[in-house]
């Protein structure tokens, strides 16, 4: 308890006090308490915040909608054996092994304008350079597609061990009752695996919604010229680091704690709901 107390409930009750004063400058600078004036400041501001929260929920969204479906693929076809197995799992695991800042940073040179290998390759088929991450409107969607490719293995895998664990017998017994393979997936695979799949959408969807490295190391402050990839993270940074506003910083830090909370408590009381 007393480590769980040093490690988070200190640091976040710190922060939650910054976010009631005017601190800013130096972290020695004094500083006065001035209630809530910051949370009205920052709920009122439709020109950085709330497009950040746009974006976190675009992100998320987009992100978790994609790895769960692709997860969801490659654990099934990983799930029954097959000649290669072994290394098709080992290929299929990879990009976890990388850290997101290197694989930021790997991708930001294949998605260079000029000299990325993702132009040359479309080159080949007779279409022009894109602008990938230098893009106003593309960056976003090349970010997720990075964020895609490096943890669609990890839902994949929450979702093979539980697919491993799944008794053969309702397969069978559908199987002998004639039902087809989409039928088998639909109302026997699927209802089984529900409290697997909750929990690969519950521990995936938070972490895309804390996602900082990958975006920080593609695009840098501010998240780009435009704050094309700029969500509450990449904000709440720039706030503390580049504008030393600390107490503004940690305003917008505990509206992102309120919101990751209310994502988490929605997602268990539909598990809830449907386990009823």
């Amino acid at each position: 308890m007393t480590f769980v107390a040093a490690l988070l409930v200190f640091p976040l009750a710190w922060t939650g006090y910054l976010s009631l004063t005017d601190a800013e400058g130096s972290v020695r600078a004094e500083s006065e308490f001035i209630g809530l004036q910051n949370y009205l400041d920052v709920l009122s501001d439709t020109e950085r915040f709330w497009p950040a929260v746009g974006r976190t929920a675009a992100f998320t969204g987009v992100a978790l909608l994609f790895e769960v479906v692709l997860g969801m693929a490659i654990a099934l076809l990983l799930w029954r054996p097959f000649k290669g197995q072994k290394w098709v799992r080992v290929a299929v695991l990879l990009p976890l092994v990388a850290t997101p800042v290197a694989v930021g940073m790997m991708w930001r040179l294949i998605f260079d304008p000029n000299i990325g290998l993702a132009n040359q390759l479309l080159g080949w088929f007779g279409i022009g350079p894109q602008p990938w991450l230098a893009g106003q409107y593309t960056a976003l969607p090349t970010t997720i597609f990075i964020d895609v490719w490096q943890w669609t293995p990890m839902v994949a895998l929450i979702l093979l061990a539980g697919l491993t664990s799944l008794s053969d017998e309702p397969q069978e017994a559908a199987r002998i009752d004639g039902a087809s393979t989409w039928q088998r997936f639909r109302h026997v695979t699927l209802p089984l695996l529900a409290p697997t799949l909750t929990v690969a959408i519950l521990l995936r969807g938070i972490d895309a919604l804390k996602t900082f490295d990958i975006l920080y190391a593609t695009k840098g402050r501010g998240g780009g010229s435009f704050h094309e990839v700029e969500t509450l993270n990449v904000y709440a940074y720039g706030l503390s680091f580049d504008y030393n506003e600390y107490g503004v910083s940690s305003t917008v830090l505990i509206l992102f704690f309120l919101i990751i909370i209310g994502a988490m408590w929605a997602l268990t009381a539909r598990r809830k709901e449907a386990e009823r």
